[in-house]
């Protein structure tokens, strides 16, 4: 007779919290203040240059600030057959996939596709071991007991 040892955490709810990574942040304004730059070095003739320098710098700051200012967002996923949340509504259609560090996660919210990333400064290696057990618990129950006979 096989014995079913379970552990007392086996029904937790991996809880994590979104919030804008600092390292994208800095990514995005450093790109918004050097795009000027390269199209000033770049062939464009001075008369479309400096618009077009001054648009990309605008739109660079604007998406920079845009990013900055996303409030944190409280996702939690139950192990097992439960329904997944994002600030206490329901999520259908949790996908993830991994790059690396980098942690992709897109679910629809109503009919609205959300996506998130998380990013090592988001996301920590404990983190990350987090959602991955709690993503193949969520995948064993959905795929079923199977009966050897």
């Amino acid at each position: 007779m096989s014995k079913s040892r379970r552990s007392s955490n086996a029904s937790a709810c991996c809880h994590l919290e979104w919030r804008p990574s600092r390292q994208v942040g800095a990514c995005l304004l450093a790109l918004a203040l050097l795009a000027p730059f390269s199209l000033m070095a770049s062939d464009v003739p001075t008369r479309w240059g400096v618009p077009f320098a001054l648009l990309a710098l605008t739109i660079g700051v604007r998406d920079w600030r845009r990013y900055r200012r996303q409030l944190p967002m409280d996702l939690r996923i139950p192990a097992g057959r439960g329904q997944a949340t994002a600030e206490g509504r329901p999520v259908q259609g949790l996908r993830v996939a991994w790059r690396g560090p980098l942690c992709f996660l897109r679910w629809r919210d109503g009919g609205r596709l959300e996506r998130r990333v998380f990013w090592p400064d988001t996301l920590d290696a404990a983190g990350r071991r987090e959602l991955k057990l709690a993503l193949q618990r969520r995948e064993s129950a959905r795929v079923g007991a199977t009966v050897a006979g």
